[in-house]
C-alpha cells in the first residue's frame, strides 16, 4: 500500500479549486466559451482578480490553468461520450422492456467498477484495501440490483402472460371454440406444456 505522506500534494485542492466563486465562474465561462487561448483566459482572470482587490496569490498560473483545463475538457468529453451513447441506446432500445435498459446500467456499472479498479492499480501500483472493499460492496450492489431486476423482470412477463391468457380465453369462448382448445391456447400462452 502506497503511503499517503510521499506525496504532499495528493489530496490538496488546487489553487484554481480554491478560487472564489466569482473568479471560478469567470474561468469557468471563458474556458467554455472556447472563443479565448489559455493566454487570454489566464490574463483575464488575473485582471479581475486585481480589480476585485483580492491577493495576488490567488492569481493561477499557466501551468495551473492548462492542468485545470485538460482536467475540465476530459470530464467534459467523458459527459459528452456518455450523453452520445445514451442517446444512441435510448433510440436503439425505444419500447422494449425495461429489463433491457436495466441490463445495460447494470453492465455499464460492471464496466464502471472494473475501469476504476484498473486506474487505481496503475496509479499506485496497488489497491489498497479500503478501494478492494468499497468495489466488493459496489459489486455486491450491482448484482443484488441485478436479481431484482431479473425478479421483476419475471413478474412483469407472468402478469402479461396471464393478462394475456384471460383475454385469448374470452376471445375464443366468444369464437365458439371448444373448451379443449380454449385450454390449449392459455396453455401455450402462459407456457405450460
Amino acid at each position: 500500500m502506497t503511503d499517503k505522506t510521499d506525496n504532499p500534494t495528493r489530496g490538496r485542492r488546487s489553487k484554481i479549486d480554491l478560487l472564489p466563486d466569482d473568479v471560478k465562474q469567470l474561468l469557468d465561462g471563458l474556458l467554455r466559451d472556447g472563443k479565448n487561448s489559455q493566454q487570454e483566459v489566464l490574463q483575464a482572470v488575473n485582471e479581475y482578480i486585481e480589480q476585485q482587490g483580492l491577493p495576488e496569490d490567488l492569481k493561477p498560473s499557466r501551468s495551473g490553468l492548462n492542468r485545470y483545463s485538460s482536467r475540465m475538457e476530459a470530464i467534459g468529453k467523458d459527459l459528452r461520450d456518455v450523453r452520445e451513447v445514451s442517446q444512441a441506446l435510448v433510440a436503439q432500445l425505444g419500447d422494449k422492456p425495461t429489463g433491457e435498459v436495466s441490463k445495460l446500467i447494470l453492465e455499464i456499472g460492471r464496466t464502471q467498477l472494473f475501469k476504476a479498479m484498473m486506474n487505481a492499480n496503475e496509479k499506485d501500483g496497488e489497491v489498497d484495501i479500503g478501494m478492494i472493499k468499497d468495489a466488493m460492496l459496489a459489486a455486491q450492489r450491482l448484482e443484488s440490483a441485478a436479481m431484482s431486476s431479473h425478479k421483476r423482470e419475471k413478474e412483469i412477463r407472468k402478469a402479461f402472460a396471464d393478462e394475456a391468457a384471460k383475454v385469448a380465453e374470452t376471445v375464443a369462448k366468444k369464437a365458439g371454440m371448444t373448451a379443449e382448445t380454449v385450454s390449449s391456447i392459455k396453455k401455450e400462452i402462459l407456457g405450460i406444456v
